[in-house]
């Protein structure tokens, strides 16, 4: 099944295509590292609250598994090097690696484009209600990975990991989990009628 983006691509040849996909990738990397920029420290967690998740539930529902990851990826890499595109305008591997309590959030929003752009290929994203339950896996994913990680990072019990790792996020994570799949459905309802005209 067509993804939106593919839904949205222009008919060319083959490497008008390509440019297109790479534009899109780009382009999603710098969607994220915006949304990344909205970012709130609270002093009950050291992980900010940040506009990421719903940069990372969008692109992989709107992009596909394949072109979703390759945006998360290339948006960490960005990172990475140096460009002041995480949580806050801050940069470096550092925030990848196993010691940072953000670094298995960061990791787990690949898994999360990854899940969300899977169940977008099989039309998850045309209707709200599944719409919802696609978001929603994203976000069960993506704390699968992020809290353990904080855990492990920090070596404090479960219990303080959930505190710290969890339940300050619940709220607003649940907020862009309907933002997004808000989004979708309404977005494909406007191509399909651009298509029938």
């Amino acid at each position: 099944m067509t993804v939106l983006v593919q839904a949205l691509a222009p008919r060319r040849r083959a490497v008008g295509n390509l440019a297109y996909a790479a534009a899109v990738v780009v382009g999603g990397s710098l969607f994220i590292a915006g949304l990344a920029q909205i970012s709130i420290r609270l002093s009950v967690t050291p992980v900010p609250i940040t506009g990421q998740t719903l940069g990372v539930l969008l692109v992989g529902g709107a992009f596909g598994l394949e072109l979703g990851v390759a945006a998360v990826l290339l948006y960490l890499a960005e990172g990475a090097i140096g460009l002041p595109f995480f949580a806050g305008g801050e940069s470096g591997v550092s925030l990848l690696g196993a010691a940072s309590a953000s670094g298995g959030y960061l990791w787990g929003f690949v898994v999360a484009a990854a899940v969300v752009g899977w169940l977008s290929r099989r039309g998850w994203d045309r209707s709200i209600r599944s719409s919802i339950a696609a978001m929603l896996l994203g976000e069960v994913v993506l704390y699968a990975i992020g809290v353990p990680w904080l855990i492990a990072a920090l070596d404090v019990p479960l219990e303080k990991g959930l505190e710290l790792g969890l339940y300050p996020f619940v709220i607003g994570d649940t907020i862009k989990l309907f933002v997004a799949a808000g989004l979708l459905p309404p977005a494909w309802r406007l191509v399909n009628r651009r298509d029938r005209t």
